[in-house]
C-alpha cells in the first residue's frame, strides 16, 4: 500500500511538472503582421473545432468529410488527428493519465497556433477528461480565438461493434490497458457547442449541422460570396 502511495505521489508530481513553465529568460516577441492582417489575406477567420468522443465514434471520419466541405467553399482548414500526432510531436507519450494530459495540452497549443494563423483547425481527439478540454478552451479564450467543442456522441456498444482498429477487442482481452470506455473513463461534455449523435446520424448530416452552426454564428464566409461582391 505504501509503495502504491509513493507511485501515486510521483505520478502527481510528474503531472504538475509537465504542466508548468520551467523555461527562464524567455520573452514573447510580437511581430508587425497582425492576426487581422492574416484574416484580410486569407479572407477567413481562424478557429478550432475540437471533436471529442469515444474511439470508434466517428471523429476522424467526420473531420475528413468536413475538411472536404470547407475546401469546396474555399475555406482553408487542417486536420490534427489523435493517431497522426503520435507519429510526431507526441510520439514520446503513452496513455497514462499524465501523458494523456500532456498530449491534449500540446495539441491545444498547436490548434491555437493554426487558428491564430487564420486556419480552421479540425482537432480529433478522444480527450476523455473534461478538465483537459476545458484547459484548451481557456487557452483559446485567453488569446481571443474561437473554440468549438463538438461532442461526437456514440453509444459504447455501437462504437465497440464498429471497432475499426480492433482496439476494443484487445482491451476486452486485457492486451490494452487504460482504454477509454473499458477500463478508463470518458467524461462527457456538459456544455458542448455542438452535440452530434453519430450512432443515429449520417456523416453528411453531421457536416450539415456543423456548417449551419458556422454560418449562423458568422464564423466563416464562403469565398464564392466574396467574389460575387467584387
Amino acid at each position: 500500500m505504501r509503495e502504491l502511495s509513493n507511485i501515486a505521489r510521483q505520478t502527481v508530481k510528474r503531472w504538475l511538472i509537465m504542466d508548468e513553465k520551467i523555461a527562464t529568460n524567455v520573452f514573447w516577441q510580437d511581430g508587425v503582421v497582425t492576426r487581422q492582417d492574416r484574416i484580410s489575406l486569407l479572407r477567413q477567420k481562424g478557429l478550432t473545432i475540437w471533436f471529442t468522443g469515444l474511439s470508434g465514434s466517428g471523429k476522424t471520419t467526420l473531420a475528413i468529410a468536413l475538411e472536404q466541405e470547407l475546401l469546396s467553399e474555399g475555406i482553408l482548414s487542417y486536420r490534427l488527428d489523435g493517431d497522426n500526432m503520435r507519429f510526431g510531436i507526441n510520439k514520446n507519450l503513452g496513455f497514462s493519465l499524465e501523458d494523456r494530459k500532456e498530449n491534449i495540452r500540446r495539441v491545444g497549443e498547436v490548434s491555437k497556433v493554426l487558428a491564430d494563423a487564420g486556419i480552421i483547425a479540425l482537432s480529433s481527439f478522444i480527450s476523455p477528461y473534461r478538465a483537459d478540454r476545458d484547459s484548451v478552451r481557456e487557452l483559446h479564450d485567453s488569446a481571443g480565438i474561437c473554440f468549438l467543442e463538438v461532442h461526437v456522441d456514440c453509444a459504447l456498444e455501437i462504437a465497440e461493434a464498429r471497432d475499426p482498429k480492433g482496439l476494443y477487442k484487445k482491451a476486452r482481452l486485457g492486451e490494452i490497458k487504460n482504454f477509454t470506455g473499458i477500463d478508463d473513463p470518458y467524461e462527457v461534455p456538459l456544455n458542448a457547442d455542438i452535440h452530434l449523435h453519430s450512432d443515429s446520424m449520417s456523416v453528411s448530416q453531421e457536416v450539415l449541422v456543423i456548417m449551419a452552426y458556422l454560418r449562423q454564428n458568422n464564423l466563416y464566409v464562403p469565398k464564392s460570396s466574396l467574389s460575387e461582391k467584387g
